[in-house]
Formats: C-alpha cells, structure tokens, sequence
C-alpha cells in the first residue's frame, strides 16, 4: 500500500498535471516537500487563522489551491472555499470514523479537530461553496506498527478521503 504522502502526490499529478504552481494552506510541511520534488511549484501560507485571515490568498496567479486536513481544524472552511479565485482546488480530510470521537487536544488549540467529515458531507461544502467535484477517492490508513482495537478497525476502514474540484462553467465570484 502507498503511503498517503505518496498517494495524495499521484492524486494531485493525476489531477492537475505535472510541473503547476500550488497554493498549499497550511504551512511548510512533509507534503509540500513531496510536491515540490514532484516538480511542484509550493507556496505556503503562514500559519494565520484562515477562518479570518485569508484576503491575501484569494486571488493568488496559482495553478492549484491544496489543503491537506486542514479543514477539519477550521471552524468555517467555507468562507476561504467561496471566494478563491482559482481554477482547481485538490484538498483531503480524514474521514469520522464510526468508532472514534473527533480528535481534541486540549493543551493546543490548533491541534483539534472541529469537524470530520463523511464524504457526503464535504462534498456538500465543496459544492456550497462553488466547486465540482471532477474526481475522488477515499482509503486507509497506512500501515501502523501500533497494536489495539482502533489500528486493527483502521486497517479495513477508510480513513483519508481527497478530492479534486473545478469551478463550473460560467461560476462568477459572490460579491463579499
């Protein structure tokens, strides 16, 4: 099994082609590092709350936005998701899993986890918010070492789901 790096890398080469330029929100990371090997053109966002601070990133000359889980940690993910001026967004979140409550870290308040999303209902958001999905795909965790009950249910339950969405024809920006 591929790793999820390495899975979400053949995703977004699948989706958007080789050698573009990406808008990652987030910050620098193991998955921006990938993509620029890739042959990716990476610029990360500064670590600001972007469910407020976003206006400088919305209309970016970028191939592609990605967000990889970062809309879990975001109260309203739809604010930024509606005004991109953008012609392709790739993002994954991990799925809710039946058997486990959200992930919350109460020591740091950027480590938890307002929403984990089922399919169905990021794709609602994604189209809420503008977007067609052109393609997805879901899958498992990778393969852990840890022993216990959640390991075992997450080698045979989805966990990360990405997908990668155009604006439809026609779509015009809503005023703010």
């Amino acid at each position: 099994m591929l790793k999820r790096i390495d899975k979400t890398v053949e995703f977004v080469r699948q989706s958007i082609g080789p050698n573009k330029r990406i808008l990652d929100l987030g910050v620098a990371n193991e998955m921006g590092d990938a993509l620029k090997k890739a042959g990716y053109e990476v610029i990360n966002t500064k670590g600001e709350d972007l469910d407020v601070d976003f206006e400088d990133y919305l209309k970016m000359d970028v191939d592609c936005v990605t967000a990889f889980e970062i809309f879990e940690h975001m109260l309203a993910p739809f604010n930024i998701l509606r005004l991109l001026a953008v012609p392709n967004v790739v993002a994954s979140v991990p799925l809710k899993l039946w058997f486990a409550s959200a992930y919350w870290n109460p020591a740091d308040p950027w480590d938890r986890h307002y929403h984990e999303f089922e399919p169905k209902q990021f794709d609602m958001l994604m189209e809420r918010a503008g977007w067609q999905i052109k393609d997805s795909e879901k899958w498992k965790s990778p393969e852990t070492k840890k022993l216990g009950f959640r390991p075992i249910l997450r080698s045979f339950t989805d966990r990360y789901y990405i997908v990668h969405c155009q604006r439809p024809e026609g779509f015009t920006l809503p005023a703010k």
